[in-house]
């Protein structure tokens, strides 16, 4: 996957810098060295340091990086988290990207560090989703791994996840499964089951269907999930997702369940606030 961040860096060049930076290269000279810092002006987790020395060498190989602080790290207003140096143009052209995706970056691990801590103690992992900024998925999802979450799948390819209309347009849970699990046997495919279930009734149909590797439980209560967990009994792995809030993550993990799905790790986090100057 690693040439869709290759392709990544090229269309956000290619989207920001168009026929060039005019105003870059209309006041700086083509020969003017220099050298910038990374500030970091609010408390919180870095991410996106491997991603900032890709996106520097991928414009000007000539660019110096030299990092006094790597991804996963907390860090506070005032720190220092790397340095670049060479042409003044390249710094400046490239200072708006790199900052927009380790400010994107750095909010997911933050956020997502902080649902981490929630749940410590506690034999649950909080997964990411598919709700993610288009094309910019491989790195929201480094970011949650950095801030100490599971990936849950990368995207429709490299896991089964039969959701609510899956089922309602298979004709049910067992028509669902049944299908899913022909498709694999016919493909020669060796990828994960799992099925979203909204009630107590769907749940029981798939544990009679069985060949599944993991249940979602979609929006039940906690109570409902207690009990859900009970009548699993650890033969599948568990998912809580839907209507799970910050406020209930730990009730629901304390519920016994594997996973708990939380869309606003990538959806709607705010992102980290950092600055490139030049020193």
């Amino acid at each position: 996957m690693d040439h869709l961040i290759d392709d990544l860096i090229k269309l956000a060049f290619a989207e920001d810098i168009g026929d060039g930076d005019h105003t870059t290269l209309c006041c700086i000279p083509s020969t003017a060295m220099g050298r910038s810092q990374l500030i970091i002006k609010e408390d919180g987790v870095l991410a996106g340091v491997e991603m900032a020395k890709r996106i520097f060498h991928h414009f000007d190989p000539e660019l110096k990086v030299n990092v006094f602080i790597e991804d996963g790290a907390e860090v506070k207003k005032g720190d220092i988290a790397l340095t670049v140096e060479g042409k003044v143009q390249s710094l400046l052209q490239t200072e708006r990207l790199m900052l927009n995706v380790m400010q994107r970056m750095s909010g997911i691990a933050t956020t997502t560090r902080k649902y981490a801590k929630a749940l410590e103690g506690t034999n649950t992992r909080v997964l990411d989703t598919r709700k993610t900024t288009p094309g910019m998925r491989m790195i929201e999802k480094e970011a949650v791994k950095i801030g100490g979450g599971v990936n849950h799948r990368i995207g429709l390819f490299d896991m089964i996840l039969l959701k609510d209309n899956h089922v309602d347009f298979a004709g049910g849970i067992e028509q669902a499964i049944t299908r899913a699990q022909n498709y694999l046997k016919e493909k020669g495919k060796d990828l994960k089951i799992e099925i979203e279930v909204r009630n107590f009734d769907e749940l029981e149909q798939a544990m009679k269907v069985g060949g599944i590797d993991r249940i979602m439980l979609d929006n039940f209560n906690i109570e409902d999930t207690k009990e859900a967990v009970k009548r699993i009994g650890g033969k599948y792995e568990t998912e809580s997702s839907g209507g799970i809030t910050f406020d209930t993550l730990r009730e629901y993990a304390e519920c016994g369940v594997d996973y708990i799905s939380v869309g606003a790790l990538t959806h709607s986090v705010k992102s980290l606030d950092m600055s490139l100057k030049a020193f």
